[in-house]
């Protein structure tokens, strides 16, 4: 995935300002950044939901038009409809729409794709459950095998962690990394610094525009951090881990710490 000068937005309004990525097969890549930072916007223009203002997007090597079915997306967790009366093993058919359209019947190859990624996530054993009878842990699971259910070889990802426990989060992560290790490129945009600090070959770290883009013991230090979340980071140090805490002016204004792994010393 290669992105280059972009610039995107709403109505000719840019969020985005000159990002520059680029992403080799394989790898995964951590996207960080505050609200409103772009992260969603970047993970949009790549799959084509957004016309970029300028700029391009290559993806898997193809510019413009996106064969959607090498693309696997797993939208925020708040944009989906838990009360929609559909079973997981439905969920995770639908992962074969782009292959077959949505109004084509589905086939015996269909229904034994969607079972077999239900499997990769060890959620097989819940197919004819409702999805808004799972937890929020399983009802990420299921999404993740409605974007595999069609083998992409590339994993959009957006806020796949958010309001998973520690252990999920860990769980969720084994299950990308594996699907690495199949080939999969993994993209995932996150507030979570540990993830992406132990996990991650690469950050990008925006706020509207580009702070920094490269490895995490490269980037994700004090002054990245402060210039990506536009406010002052204390570091605290804590059973060898570092937290970083954002400082605001106004003492109605609460935020919850980013964890980032470390040595007990912060960047420099």
């Amino acid at each position: 995935m290669s992105v280059r000068d972009l610039w995107a937005g709403y109505d000719g309004n840019a969020v985005l300002e000159a990002v520059n990525l680029e992403i080799d097969r394989g790898d995964m890549v951590g996207i960080i950044g505050p609200n409103g930072s772009g992260k969603s916007t970047l993970i949009k223009t790549a799959l084509g939901l957004i016309k970029p203002i300028k700029g391009e997007i290559s993806i898997l090597g193809a510019k413009g038009s996106l064969e959607r079915h090498l693309v696997g997306y797993i939208p925020q967790a708040e944009l989906v409809d838990w009360d929609f009366p559909v079973t997981v093993a439905d969920v995770a058919l639908m992962g074969r729409y782009s292959l077959r359209g949505l109004f084509r019947r589905t086939t015996k190859e269909d229904r034994e794709a969607a079972d077999s990624s239900l499997e990769l996530v060890k959620m097989f054993e819940l197919r004819n459950r409702l999805i808004g009878e799972l937890s929020g842990g399983q009802r990420r699971r299921v999404l993740l095998a409605r974007a595999m259910a069609h083998s992409p070889e590339l994993l959009l990802l957006d806020e796949p962690m958010a309001g998973l426990d520690a252990t999920t989060q860990h769980q969720l992560l084994d299950l990308l990394d594996q699907l690495r290790s199949n080939g999969a490129t993994v993209v995932l945009s996150t507030h979570d610094l540990s993830c992406v600090s132990s996990r991650c070959d690469k950050a990008c770290c925006l706020n509207r525009k580009q702070i920094a883009f490269g490895k995490p013991s490269d980037v994700l230090n004090e002054q990245v951090l402060g210039d990506t979340f536009g406010t002052h980071l204390l570091m605290v140090h804590l059973d060898g881990q570092a937290y970083a805490y954002q400082h605001h002016t106004h003492s109605d204004e609460h935020s919850e710490p980013e964890r980032l792994p470390g040595n007990g010393h912060s960047n420099d």
